[in-house]
């Protein structure tokens, strides 16, 4: 470490150790060079930038305070711990973040010792530092389990049945909730009105630590009346409030409330964290900050800058544009859609733009519903929408639709309520990684009865199949369709939302596929055909129910190879296959999807690792042909 004219350089540190040693003029001046890192590299990568900037001194302040790995920090999301990886020895690989055998963009314990837990997911931080919390205590241990959460990740339920059960309970769990007012989407309901309450009264913290430096600072008497105070929440809340009942929610869950604090003052910061150290029981610690802070574009649009693709620093304008992209193409469609009918409502939670839903909420407010952070809260009041007769259709990814699938059992299904879900991010989404991939909405979905599921290819096959799944269907209907743009070249020329053949005359093999990699399978099929290899191949727009019709003239080929964008066991290839051996197919049956967690890395590097690109799919189709012939 160098400390000549209080200067010191990330690079120089032995850290997070070293942090602990420096005063907090250097503390301010690694804040700024660590924002510097995270523009520089976030413009280069793409990535979660707003969130990150917000948190620099929040992180700097957790481990100075904290001893990371013994006492276990848990990152709710995790996409805000871009800084907790500079400081836990990742500097010198952080250029790869986000990248093919690089640096996770969320916290991986495969990654570092300093990542107690996967992340991904939103509102699951309560639960899981609750448990480390007592896992330590029945261990022995004295360490803390730290969770830090957002504003918009606690309007997710399962916060509360965190805090509920955490509350009750005397281990050492510290809760810091990040306030920044502001998730993917702009907060919505009571609970970001309650926390804006808080946020104005800031004299709670500063009070009380102008109490206690008093009474520190006053011989004989003043450190035991401190303790006391301490110790005493009813006595203490007299000397800061009026009213000796005015609690907040957080207290009546059982939790000890210290704040708000401000979230860029590293000395406030730690002063509360320590605080909140020396109760040994759960406590919670509201700290105010800013999404974006120290990059003006990202200050002035936090939603923008919340996940980015590659931008210029100059002028902050991504490098790909949003306006042309499946997403945007389903959300002003249904806005199209809902002006011709009343009936028709919009549901997120908390992902307005990235679901192309900023237009329909822009233009039909009243039947706009941004639920926050609660997908399973959305599935069931989509079903209370459709029971009282309005066409509710639910915006969602496909990582995030996991969570509803009771919901969709419980509450849709079994009562026949017709609920159109748009799912979106279906398939291999890149860099983000295992925890966002959607390969996993097709087995779930097919699985609840009465549901259809609709695949297109294309911009205007998601136009047809979403006013069919709105008007023709009468019960579960999901749409699913990729991340990106519509870089198809197919021929389009007989789009239906049902299926469609392409046939050549005498060929015994027929290739399958659906979804964004058809147009793959399409160019494979065109290779094939031209080396003398004569196949079929069938587009499934209506990729369940298995059609009929569909399968009867599957029966005359000798060979069926099949292709899916998603998880084969319970895909879709599985469903044909089924379909096919009720009917007494004697054939060869082949087909290639993938099979486990799919790691980070570009779409186009994934599908190719997964062979289901033109090259990969024409070279599988002539194995398993040569060895079919062999035998």
């Amino acid at each position: 470490m160098n400390d000549n004219n209080n200067f010191v350089m990330l690079e120089c540190l032995d850290l997070p150790k070293d942090l602990k040693r420096l005063d907090y003029n250097q503390c301010e001046r690694l804040c700024s060079e660590i924002r510097k890192i995270l523009i520089d590299t976030v413009s280069k990568n793409g990535g979660h930038l707003a969130s990150n900037l917000g948190a620099v001194e929040l992180t700097m302040a957790i481990h100075r305070v904290f001893a990371s790995p013994d006492d276990k920090i848990v990152w709710d999301v995790g996409h805000q711990a871009y800084t907790h990886k500079i400081l836990t020895g990742r500097l010198e690989k952080f250029s790869t973040l986000r990248k093919e055998n690089g640096i996770s963009g969320f916290t991986k314990p495969s990654e570092s010792e300093h990542d107690s837990f996967i992340s991904g997911h939103s509102s699951t931080s309560i639960s899981v530092a609750y448990g480390m919390a007592q896992a330590m205590k029945m261990n022995g241990s004295r360490n803390y389990a730290v969770a830090v959460i957002g504003d918009g990740a606690l309007t997710g339920g399962m916060a509360y049945e965190g805090m509920n059960n955490a509350g009750k309970s005397d281990t050492n769990l510290i809760i810091i909730l990040n306030h920044n007012d502001m998730s993917i989407s702009k907060n919505v309901g009571s609970l970001a009105k309650y926390l804006m309450g808080i946020r104005s009264t800031q004299k709670y913290v500063k009070t009380k630590r102008a109490v206690e430096r008093v009474l520190n600072n006053t011989p004989v008497l003043g450190k035991p009346v401190a303790k006391v105070l301490k110790t005493s929440k009813d006595t203490f809340k007299n000397t800061i409030y009026r009213n000796a009942k005015d609690t907040t929610i957080f207290e009546d869950l059982g939790l000890i409330y210290l704040g708000p604090v401000d979230g860029h003052n590293l000395e406030e910061l730690e002063e509360a964290l320590k605080t909140a150290k020396s109760y040994r029981r759960p406590v919670i610690v509201h700290v105010n900050t800013v999404k974006g802070k120290g990059y003006a574009p990202a200050e002035s649009n936090p939603g923008e800058f919340h996940g980015i693709s590659r931008f210029d620093i100059m002028t902050g304008n991504p490098e790909v544009s949003s306006d042309d992209c499946y997403s945007t193409v389903f959300g002003r469609e249904l806005l199209k859609i809902a002006k011709k009918d009343n009936r028709v409502c919009a549901v997120t939670a908390a992902m307005k733009y990235g679901t192309g839903l900023q237009y329909f909420s822009g233009e039909i407010k009243n039947r706009f519903f941004d639920v926050g952070i609660a997908e399973q809260h959305a599935m069931t009041f989509s079903a209370g929408l459709a029971a009282m007769g309005k066409i509710p259709v639910f915006a969602v990814y496909s990582s995030f639709l996991q969570r509803t699938v009771d919901q969709m059992i419980h509450d849709v299904s079994i009562g026949s309520y017709h609920v159109v879900v748009g799912i979106d991010r279906a398939g291999i989404v890149g860099e983000d990684g295992e925890t966002h991939q959607g390969v996993f909405d097709v087995p779930l979905v097919t699985a609840i009865p009465g549901s259809t599921v609709y695949s297109p290819s294309c911009y205007e096959e998601l136009k047809m199949c979403l006013d069919e799944g709105i008007y023709k269907c009468d019960k579960l209907v999901c749409i699913r369709y990729p991340r990106g743009n519509d870089c198809t070249s197919f021929n389009k020329e007989n789009l239906n939302t049902s299926y469609t053949y392409t046939v050549k005359e005498d060929s015994d093999v027929l290739l399958i596929s659906y979804g964004r990699i058809y147009d793959e399978l399409y160019k494979s099929f065109v290779l094939l055909n031209s080396e003398g290899i004569k196949c079929d191949i069938l587009k499934i727009t209506k990729i369940f129910p298995i059609d009929e019709n569909m399968a009867e003239n599957a029966l005359k080929y000798k060979n069926i190879v099949f292709f899916e964008e998603g998880i084969l066991n319970g895909g879709i290839s599985e469903h044909f296959s089924s379909v096919l051996l009720e009917k007494g197919y004697t054939g060869k049956y082949f087909r290639k999807g993938i099979n486990g967690y799919i790691k980070q890395a570009a779409v186009k590097s994934s599908l190719k690792k997964y062979e289901l690109d033109c090259d990969s799919m024409t070279e599988y189709v002539k194995s398993v042909l040569e060895k079919n012939n062999e035998t």
